[in-house]
Parts: C-alpha cells; structure tokens; sequence
C-alpha cells in the first residue's frame, strides 16, 4: 500500500484479519475534508488512532508514524517504553519478553501500512521532506501531536513544529494547506471531523504555529464533548478505571 505498491501477501492477510476483528468505526464530518490536500490532526487514543485511520479512513491518506518502529534494531525499546513501561515492576520482565517478540511484526506492518516514519533526531528532515512530497501528491496527512503533558479530560497538550510542514509546503507548491481536527471516540466506534483551519503562508511561522496549534486542540476538544457520554481513551496506557469520561467539568 505504501509508495502505491501492492503490499505482500502477509500483509494483506493480517490486515484482513484485523479488519475483521477490529469493531467498525463510523466515520463523521467527511464533509469537512477538503477536496485537496490537507493535514488531519487528531487524538492519539495510544494504538487506536492509527489502526482505526488505516481500517476506516476515507481517501487516498498516510500516517505519521514514530519511526523506531521502522527499525528492527530500535522497535523492541521502543515498544517496551511507549506501551508497557508503566506496569507493574512485578510483572515487567513478561512484557519485555513480549515486545522482543512483537517487534519484528510491528516492523514488517508499519512499513508496509501508508505511513510516514518520524524521527526527532538529524533523520527529522527526512520526516518533513516526505511529508511534503504527499502532500504535493495530493494526499491527505494523518499526524497525532499529543505529549506526555495534560491538557484536559479530552486530550494532552499538542506539539507544534508538525506546523511547520505546512511552510516547506508552502514553498514548495504555493499551496496553504487546511488542518482538520479529528476526534477518536473508540468507546462509541465514532470518529469525528470537524472544521479545517488554512494556514496562512505570508503570516510569521511562529504565529501560526500558535494559531493553528490552538484552534486543533479547542476543536479536538469540542468534538469529544459533543458526542454522548463516554469513556475517553488517552494518550498514555494507565489504569483502565481511572480513565477519564468526556465530561465539560473536565475541561475549564
């Protein structure tokens, strides 16, 4: 699927499978998405948000992805410390068997998927290059900013320099790309669209980068308290019950 080439056999045999299995998504707001390029921003929902774009994601799209996972010699650490570094110390050393194990297939699936690798080291240019080049291809970019730092009972606070590929963009093609902000609700198998914001190519990068950033994580937030109540999946793993529900007392 990725580079537009057909995925080998196992792959489309596990994404059957998984698809199958994987309770389906209604996906609303498909109006909202441009007729364009554009770059759709969203809550994370920890494994959730990827599996749920690449299964039920309308249109040509691909999906920023940490790029350890791209790497045999990076995906196992990586793997252990994003989901299973807050279990208890008692029972750790199971989950650290398993992400040896899990690692080469989280490998094979993710270069395989319509993804993007990102990486925050000298590799980050890379990142953005290719970013750029399906965007100029008419693509739509799937990208989850949220950070280990709460913001409300909807989301974690968004980082802002995936702003900035909006700018070589610019650049690049002329074109002002539309951000459109996208909620996950797995709980409801609901996932939600809302109003694109443009950025502006001629405004300073550092105001739109606030601008933009604000406005997606006010959207976000809006979609999640919209919807009926439920139980909000968030960024980081913890303990199921203390997960938070989407209540407006939660978001002063």
């Amino acid at each position: 699927m990725q580079n537009n080439k057909r995925p080998p056999l196992l792959y489309r045999i596990i994404y059957r499978i998984v698809s199958f299995v994987y309770p389906k998504i209604e996906v609303i707001g498909r109006e909202n998405i441009p007729d364009e390029a554009c770059i759709i921003v969203g809550n994370h929902c920890q494994i959730h948000g990827p599996v749920a774009v690449e299964l039920n994601f309308p249109g040509n799209r691909y999906t920023w992805c940490a790029g350890q996972l791209m790497h045999m010699d990076e995906a196992q650490a990586f793997a252990f410390m994003d989901f299973w570094s807050h279990k208890p110390p008692h029972i750790r050393w199971f989950f650290k068997i398993l992400s040896y194990i899990i690692a080469p297939l989280a490998v094979f699936l993710f270069r395989n998927a319509q993804t993007i690798p990102v990486y925050r080291d000298s590799r980050a240019v890379t990142t953005f290059k290719t970013t750029a080049k399906r965007l100029a291809e008419g693509a739509a970019v799937v990208i989850f900013p949220e950070h280990a730092v709460p913001h409300n009972n909807i989301i974690s606070e968004f980082q802002d320099r995936f702003i900035d590929v909006a700018a070589l963009h610019y650049k690049r093609t002329g074109h002002e790309v539309c951000f459109v902000p996208m909620y996950l609700a797995p709980t409801l198998r609901k996932l939600c669209l809302g109003k694109p914001i443009r950025f502006s190519g001629e405004a300073p990068l550092s105001e739109e980068r606030q601008r933009i950033r604000d406005y997606l994580m006010e959207e976000v937030t809006r979609l999640g308290l919209d919807l009926p109540p439920h139980t909000v999946i968030p960024f980081r793993p913890g303990n199921k019950k203390e997960y938070p529900r989407n209540d407006p007392a939660g978001c002063p």
